[in-house]
């Protein structure tokens, strides 16, 4: 069939990431986390005491480093400048400054120019903030995942809690709370629902509820473009 890109943006800890692993792995797909991405930047920032308020430095260390995907025992980990950083990436002090080191220009338009790299192919599938806005306004499948900031804060606990850091309710959901109104607010590719995307609430929905959905929904995209070129 004909390959499609999908583009699943949404709020942190709706399952965009879950989600779309579960479903490249259905469909055959590449799955790229774009927020992965974004937190390697805060991570290689942070390691390396670059001022993010200094444009020249901000720009120099954009240009030293190097990002992949690679699949590990059927895992999707991030590796920066060849050393895998998946499980450094997902820290709590990484969550709380992710959403600044985002919000910069340069580091959006970098990331942006990488993504877009990554999907000339098509076959992808992408979560993100801005992926159905700004990475690939042309995909063929856009999908705006949202859900209830009690169910967001809980899982984001759990997930902290897999990666070894018990963090309180209180302080995850006022990390939550922040980051949304960051990436709502920011002036370069802010997080907000495509014209033409598909909304999903998953505050009821099971993980492969969801899964599901997508699934349908891109295998029914595909076939209709396997028909049209067939037809034509």
């Amino acid at each position: 069939m004909k390959k499609i890109i999908i583009a699943l943006d949404g709020y942190s800890a709706c399952g965009k990431s879950t989600t779309a692993k579960a479903v490249s792995k259905i469909l055959g797909f590449k799955y790229i986390d774009s927020g992965a991405m974004y937190r390697a930047v805060t991570y290689f920032f942070t390691e390396n005491h670059i001022s993010i308020s200094n444009p020249h430095e901000v720009t120099k260390a954009l240009d030293s480093f190097k990002i992949k995907f690679q699949s590990d025992n059927g895992n999707n980990n991030i590796y920066l400048n060849g050393l895998n950083v998946e499980e450094k990436i997902r820290s709590m002090d990484v969550s709380s400054q992710v959403s600044t080191v985002s919000a910069i220009k340069s580091v959006r338009m970098s990331m942006v120019k990488i993504q877009r790299s990554m999907g000339r192919t098509k076959g992808v599938i992408m979560d993100g903030r801005d992926i159905g806005t700004v990475v690939f306004p042309d995909a063929e499948l856009k999908i705006f995942m949202t859900a209830d900031i009690s169910i967001r804060t809980k899982r984001r606990q759990r997930e902290l809690l897999e990666h070894g850091e018990l963090i309180n309710l209180s302080e995850v959901k006022k990390n939550l709370e922040q980051r949304d109104y960051q990436d709502s607010k920011r002036e370069h590719s802010p997080l907000q629902k495509a014209d033409d995307a598909i909304e999903i609430d998953t505050t009821f929905l099971t993980l492969d509820e969801q899964v599901d959905m997508v699934v349908k929904m891109a295998a029914s995209l595909m076939l209709e473009k396997e028909f049209s070129v067939h037809k034509t």
